[in-house]
């Protein structure tokens, strides 16, 4: 179940990223307020997660989950431009979490 937490978490931390830019630096009301709620959400699954999961298993992840993600839907939503460079810099990541997830220890404390 912590993997599930741990998914869930990162697309939570896509999500508030999203609304952080969209709150213009938290001076629109609502994505601000979407922000802190989704931050909060993320955060408390990613806490969840931790109670099997190692810290630093963990957190890579989500932050790898959030890093790609926002990645993506600045490119598909926001117009952010998409070159090869950012395309293999966001692979490398990929590739990074994946190794992370099957090293020994990777999975359990």
């Amino acid at each position: 179940m912590a993997w599930v937490y741990l998914l869930i978490a990162g697309l939570f931390e896509i999500v508030w990223a999203y609304f952080m830019k969209q709150s213009e630096g938290f001076t629109r009301l609502w994505p601000s307020v979407l922000t802190l709620g989704f931050m909060a959400v993320s955060f408390a699954l990613l806490s969840l997660a931790m109670k099997s999961l190692p810290m630093g298993t963990a957190y890579v992840i989500w932050t790898g989950i959030g890093a790609v993600g926002a990645f993506i839907v600045g490119v598909v939503l926001l117009g952010e431009s998409l070159t090869v460079m950012r395309v293999v810099a966001a692979l490398l990541v990929v590739t990074g979490l994946v190794i992370f997830r099957l090293a020994p220890g990777g999975s359990s404390h």
